[in-house]
C-alpha cells in the first residue's frame, strides 16, 4: 500500500501529465493539500518540493506554485548543452535565481541541471552537495553588499548602515535567511568581511572582545529575524492571494467582541503590525539605544552620536 506522500504526488503527477494541470495553472498550496488530504504540512511540503525537483511546478511572484511550462516533454533529439562553459559563477548564479523565484527548497542538483541543460554529475566539480551550495549561494548574495572602507563617522551610523543594506538583501532574496546559521557559521569570504566590517565600526570603544562580537552577532541576528518575518508573510500572501493589511482587517472584524475586552488591542492601528519596514527600524533604533546605554554604563567612549 504506498504512503501517502506517494499517492499524493502520483495524483498531482498524473494531472500534470495528462494535461488536466496546464502550463500556468496553479496547484494546490502546501496548506490546501494538507487541509484537502489530512496530512502534515511537511507531507505536503515534500510532495510540492518532488514536483519542484522533477521540473514540474514552479513558484512565480504573485501566482504561487504553477505547473511549468518546462514540465513538456523534451524532443528526443535534443542534446545537451556543452559542459565546457559551466562555471562556479554560473552554477551559483542559477541556484539564487531558482531560489528568488521559487523559494529554497526549489533549489536541488537535479533541479539545476535543469536549469543549467547540463548533466548533474557536472555540476559536483563546482559544488560538493546541497549544503556547500547553500553556503556559497548565500555568501554569493552577500557579495552584492557594498560598503565603504570608512563608512560614515560614528559607531551607531556605521552599524545602521550595514544593517539597513542587510535588510535590503533580504528584501531581494527571501531565502537568505533561511542559509544563514550563527551557530555553525560556515567561514566563506563575503560574509566574513560583513563581520569584519562590524567590528571595525565597533574598534576603538573600550569594549572587551566578546562585548564586541556578541553585539556584532546581534545586529546580525536583529536583521535575520525581520527577514525570515518577510519571507513569511511574502509566502502566505502567494498562498492565499490576502495581503497581510487585509488579513489583519479581516482578523479585527472577526474579533470585535474579543477585542472589546482588551481596549488598548483594540486601539491600535491595523497597519502598525503590517508594517515589517517600520518594525525593522524600530527594533534597530531601539537596540541601538540599548548599545548606547550599554556604553555609557561602562564608561566606554561613545563617538556614535
Amino acid at each position: 500500500m504506498s504512503s501517502p506522500y506517494q499517492r499524493i504526488l502520483g495524483q498531482l503527477r498524473a494531472r500534470i501529465v495528462a494535461g488536466d494541470l496546464r502550463p500556468g495553472d496553479r496547484v494546490p498550496s502546501v496548506r490546501q493539500i494538507a487541509q484537502n488530504e489530512g496530512v502534515a504540512i511537511s507531507t505536503a511540503t515534500k510532495v510540492i518540493a518532488r514536483l519542484r525537483d522533477d521540473g514540474l511546478v514552479e513558484t512565480t511572484v504573485g501566482s504561487g506554485t504553477v505547473v511549468s511550462h518546462r514540465s513538456l516533454p523534451k524532443s528526443p533529439g535534443r542534446r545537451r548543452r556543452t559542459q565546457q562553459g559551466l562555471t562556479r559563477t554560473r552554477v551559483l548564479r542559477a541556484a539564487v535565481a531558482v531560489a528568488d523565484a521559487e523559494g529554497l527548497d526549489a533549489v536541488s542538483m537535479r533541479r539545476l541541471a535543469v536549469e543549467l541543460d547540463v548533466g548533474p554529475m557536472s555540476l559536483y566539480r563546482h559544488v560538493k552537495g546541497k549544503d556547500e551550495l547553500l553556503a556559497q549561494m548565500a555568501d554569493e548574495v552577500f557579495g552584492e553588499c557594498e560598503l565603504p572602507d570608512q563608512g560614515p563617522a560614528g559607531w551607531r551610523a556605521k552599524l545602521e548602515l550595514i544593517a539597513r543594506r542587510q535588510w535590503d538583501l533580504c528584501r531581494r532574496h527571501l531565502w537568505l535567511p533561511r542559509a544563514i546559521s550563527f551557530t555553525r557559521p560556515v567561514l566563506m569570504p563575503n560574509m566574513m568581511a560583513q563581520t569584519e566590517w562590524t567590528l571595525r565600526a565597533l574598534d576603538g570603544l573600550g569594549l572587551p572582545i566578546a562585548t564586541v562580537t556578541r553585539e556584532a552577532l546581534t545586529l546580525h541576528a536583529l536583521v535575520v529575524t525581520a527577514g525570515l518575518s518577510l519571507a513569511d508573510e511574502i509566502e502566505a500572501e502567494q498562498e492565499t492571494g490576502v495581503s497581510l493589511d487585509m488579513w489583519w482587517l479581516g482578523q479585527r472584524d472577526r474579533a470585535g467582541e474579543l477585542l472589546a475586552r482588551f481596549p488598548l488591542l483594540a486601539r491600535t492601528p491595523a497597519h502598525t503590525a503590517a508594517d515589517l519596514d517600520g518594525m525593522f527600524e524600530y527594533s534597530l533604533a531601539r537596540h541601538l539605544d540599548g548599545f548606547a546605554a550599554l556604553l555609557a554604563g561602562s564608561g566606554a567612549a561613545d563617538d556614535g552620536e
